[in-house]
């Protein structure tokens, strides 16, 4: 009609829509039930449509069962004890260890159960047509349903806990109730689990001496106070990672690695992430970089002026660190001596299980959902944590407590890693779009100050480490920074996962990795051959690191006062300051 004007057209979801999946995701743990549909009718509907697959699957259930009934066969005549099992659990599987599954009829429930699972896993693998991410998916959902429904975690169908029964006469039950009694009661509490009051951040956690240097409304950085007489004249800055509290690197004095660099004669100055609430919200990447590295970086420079720094990022710090040093490149900002990198990726293309929660329509519920509260919750990452690996995280403790009435021994690690954070809403939503489910930083899209960065400028020297049963930074995608840089990159595999495997001292039995250096502008080499080609150590990175930052580092000098008050460092509080006690 004349004088009518059409509305502006919509540039984000509607207002209405972002509240109904807000709601929607508050129903289903936060998980996109369409993403589980869209990968379930993909697998469904060619499978349905490959009658090669199908005649497979067919063809192993029959042999399965043929290999059952001869072991059944065989344990009736020699005795369970005596009989050769069909099947044997995967190496790292230690749910039927225990010679109690080997007697009559556990052995022939756990191994129907293995058989079972190995079942599924050719049912939901390899079937043509089906999207790689879908696949992932439906593959974990039937690991989650067999993990559910595993014989060693009902009490009827566990031998150990039902010899544990009848020993105990009942007693290990009663305890067992006792504990989900005490663990529910601390739930609806909000508290952190038993035992974490025996590791108090400041007295036995986080209790390297320093002092808190600069604070603004992102961090707290801190400043450690010297051990030795002499220090190297170039700073070590730690970024960690705000998706977790930054004491993972000082834990107990025994095992702390920030107590370590001061002990080695290194000047070391530590980021400490705020616990960001709803008021937060719009705190997004390039905040993160002003306020987080870029300030620190500065306040750095005013207590040790004219010495370039060492820096350090842990996990999501590391790719922080990684676009940081990319846009100074880019700028002519020669102000990083060095860059270390421990378990951080910079190529998202291939990020392991946690890409299993990263699609389009999980990326867009987690958004409406963090753009209502403002935040995404701790316990949500801790959800996904517990389900990458639920035996390990969930359903061992949970035959341990409730069915063997077995409460675990807290420890330092154990006790941080309850101490979770909570990330804002907008920096979490770029993270995943720019980084998960874009790749806009291996791929030369990422912007910094409206001009993207490109990895390829880097050239200062890399220390790279990534750790072998890594879930969340698996160390064949950390590697491939090999590709994306030119840069001399010494790359370090070492035993462990993404935590243990850098809280490794010296001295910590069992630990091994390897190490190697490709110069700047050497050749490619892909991480299998690279594997192959370099022999393990026995013993700690730790002291391997330590050299090759005092090879890049000068004569020792006096060290440095502790902050800068005239140049606006005033020392605060002592450490570990403020922001790392927020809950």
């Amino acid at each position: 009609m004349p004088g009518r004007t059409c509305p502006p057209p919509s540039h984000g979801p509607h207002p209405l829509d972002v509240k109904a999946s807000a709601a929607l995701a508050g129903l289903t743990a936060s998980m996109s039930p369409q993403s589980a549909v869209l990968a379930w009718t993909d697998w469904a509907t060619h499978l349905a449509a490959s009658p090669g697959k199908q005649s497979e699957l067919l063809t192993l259930g029959l042999e399965q069962a043929a290999s059952l009934a001869g072991y059944l066969r065989e344990c009736l005549l020699e005795g369970p004890g005596k009989a050769h099992g069909c099947i044997e659990p995967p190496a790292q599987d230690r749910r039927f260890s225990d010679l109690e599954w080997r007697r009559w009829p556990f052995n022939l429930w756990h191994q129907a159960f293995l058989l079972n699972q190995r079942w599924w896993e050719a049912a939901t693998r390899d079937v043509p047509g089906v999207e790689r991410h879908h696949e992932n998916v439906v593959g974990f959902a039937a690991r989650q349903w067999l993990d559910l429904f595993s014989p060693g975690n009902q009490l009827a169908t566990n031998p150990v806990a039902l010899k544990r029964t009848v020993e105990e006469s009942g007693a290990n039950l009663a305890r067992g109730q006792a504990i989900l009694a005490d663990n529910l009661q601390r739930t609806l509490a909000g508290s952190p689990p038993a035992g974490t009051e025996d590791f108090v951040v400041g007295r036995d956690v986080a209790a390297t001496p320093g002092r808190v240097v600069l604070r603004n409304r992102l961090i707290e950085l801190i400043q450690y106070a010297p051990t030795t007489a002499k220090v190297h004249p170039e700073p070590v800055l730690i970024v960690p990672a705000w998706i977790m509290k930054y004491y993972i690197l000082d834990l107990s004095p025994s095992n702390s690695l920030v107590k370590y660099l001061v002990d080695q004669g290194h000047t070391v100055f530590c980021l400490s992430w705020k616990n960001p609430g709803a008021e937060d919200r719009d705190l997004g990447m390039d905040e993160y970089l002003d306020l987080g590295f870029h300030a620190a970086l500065d306040a750095v420079n005013a207590i040790v002026p004219n010495r370039k720094v060492h820096a350090t990022g842990y996990c999501l710090g590391g790719t922080l660190l990684a676009v940081a040093a990319a846009a100074m490149a880019r700028d002519g900002d020669d102000r990083l001596a060095s860059m270390t990198l421990f378990c951080a990726q910079t190529d998202f293309s291939e990020p392991g299980e946690l890409g299993l929660f990263v699609d389009e329509s999980q990326v867009t519920l987690l958004e409406a959902q963090m753009q209502v509260k403002g935040y995404l919750g701790a316990e949500q990452m801790a959800g996904a944590f517990q389900m990458l690996r639920s035996y390990d995280l969930m359903w061992s403790r949970r035959v341990s407590e409730y069915l063997l009435g077995e409460r675990r021994p807290m420890n330092d690690l154990m006790a941080w890693n309850a101490d979770a954070t909570r990330m804002p809403a907008k920096m979490h939503a770029q993270y995943l779009r720019r980084l998960f489910l874009d790749d806009d930083l291996s791929e030369g899209r990422y912007p910094v100050d409206g001009r993207p960065v490109s990895l390829g400028d880097i050239a200062l020297p890399v220390f790279s480490v990534g750790t072998i049963t890594d879930h969340v930074a698996p160390w064949r995608s950390v590697y491939k920074l090999h590709y994306l840089s030119p840069a001399e990159i010494t790359f370090v595999l070492t035993s462990g996962g993404h935590n243990a495997g850098i809280v490794s001292e010296p001295g910590r039995p069992r630990r091994s990795f390897r190490i190697a250096t490709r110069p700047a502008g050497g050749n490619y080499v892909p991480p299998d051959p690279w594997i192959e080609a370099t022999a393990p150590q026995a013993g700690s990175w730790w002291p391997a690191w330590a050299a090759w930052l005092r090879e890049r580092s000068a004569a020792p000098v006096a060290p440095p006062s502790i902050g800068a008050p005239r140049k606006g460092c005033k020392p605060l509080d002592d450490a570990p300051g403020r922001y790392v006690l927020e809950r």
